[in-house]
């Protein structure tokens, strides 16, 4: 990978990075490796593993069954010195469903097991939930303008991190507070999007979707104790996650993602998300349980 590739910074090249470390190579029938990012230190981002997975688990289910939920759990920490091997089991190919077993692996110990399942498309029943009422995301400024706020106040050694370009525009409707956290609600609300055009590649969107999903998702059930990992000294991992994906959408157009934990305890907290398309549409479910740990 070049260097100016790493130091992408434009929101196209951001989302040509996205789009190309979510394109799993073949290296076999049913066997994919995943590209590292660009840059990338210390430990691998979980929504990139889950997206990976997916994209490798979809390039084995024909059309025109198409994935509708995703089950996952991390056992170990992916090192971003590797890159991750993944390996599709098909468990089972129906003529309405197929599921497909996922085992993502590093230097030869599996780091997630996840199973997805797909289904042809039909009419059916419907409801949903109503979005909750929050201000439109031309309203709100960009959390890379936030964090830029308040850049002095980032330890030298995190800054880099904190500051850096991201392909995925978040706003925020209530901003963190991350060097005076309170006490407040367990629930959040935040417009997301890619920040440049994506292709007409569902099977895309639903990847980035699923990448993006692990973020904000477990410091919801953080939110009733008043800390943050900027502050506390606290150890957080995600231990599994789980996506249900309703109906069509598009990842380059403002999405809602709205999270709520109704519970914590025992080193864990449990989280909920849903997501919504800005004219209402429930087009995502997603849940989480992450460890949260103090440390002295």
């Amino acid at each position: 990978m070049s260097q100016d590739t790493e130091r992408a910074t434009t929101p196209e090249a951001l989302v040509a990075q996205l789009t190309a470390l979510l394109d799993v190579e073949e290296i076999d029938t049913d066997l994919y490796r995943g590209a590292r990012q660009p840059g990338g230190v210390g430990r691998v981002f979980g929504g990139q593993v889950i997206g990976q997975a997916l994209q490798a688990a979809q390039r084995s289910v024909e059309a025109p069954k198409v994935a509708h939920s995703l089950h996952a759990y991390f056992m170990r920490p992916g090192n971003e010195d590797h890159p991750i091997v993944y390996r599709v089991v098909r468990d089972f190919e129906g003529r309405s469903f197929a599921n497909r077993r996922i085992i993502a692996m590093q230097r030869g110990q599996p780091i997630l097991n996840m199973i997805a399942s797909f289904h042809v498309p039909e009419d059916g029943l419907h409801h949903q939930d109503r979005m909750p009422d929050v201000p439109d995301p031309d309203t709100l400024r960009p959390d890379s303008e936030l964090r830029e706020e308040i850049r002095e106040q980032v330890p030298e050694k995190l800054r880099r991190f904190f500051l850096r370009a991201r392909p995925i525009e978040i706003r925020p409707t209530n901003p963190a507070r991350w060097f005076a956290p309170k006490a407040s609600e367990p629930v959040q609300h935040s417009w997301f999007r890619v920040c440049a055009p994506l292709p007409d590649d569902p099977a895309l969107h639903r990847a980035m979707l699923a990448y993006a999903s692990d973020m904000a998702l477990l410091g919801t059930c953080m939110l009733p104790h008043g800390v943050n990992w900027m502050t506390h000294k606290v150890q957080t991992a995600s231990l599994d996650h789980a996506v249900w994906l309703h109906e069509p959408f598009r990842f380059d157009e403002w999405l809602l993602y709205t999270t709520d934990s109704p519970w914590s305890g025992h080193a864990r907290g449990f989280n909920r998300g849903r997501i919504f398309t800005r004219d209402g549409r429930l087009v995502a479910s997603c849940a989480q349980e992450g460890l949260i740990r103090m440390r002295d």
